[in-house]
């Protein structure tokens, strides 16, 4: 299963809403607050090619972006192969 991390904020709707999506699917996730631990922000800044807005979602190190992000690709049909869900489903991972 591929590492997923999304940093967030606890007030932030999209935040919620990216995560229920995650959630949905049955992904685990390392969620980094960067309200909680704002040391984090600059390198989420860095690794979302200066993108200050949460939240911010890494599958193994590759920026899929935010919130509205995720939801386009799960409607394309590509999100569960970015999440490793594809090759869960059909027995080769």
């Amino acid at each position: 299963m591929p590492h997923v991390e999304i940093y967030t904020s606890p007030y932030c709707p999209y935040c919620h809403r990216a995560k229920r999506l995650l959630d949905s699917k049955g992904v685990q996730y390392e969620e980094i607050d960067v309200i909680a631990n704002p040391s984090r922000k600059p390198e989420m800044i860095q690794r979302a090619d200066g993108r200050t807005t949460v939240p911010q979602i890494f599958v193994d190190g590759e920026g899929l972006g935010g919130s509205d992000d995720i939801h386009a690709l799960d409607r394309a049909g590509k999100l569960n192969a970015k999440l490793g869900l594809d090759q869960l489903a059909s027995g080769t991972a």
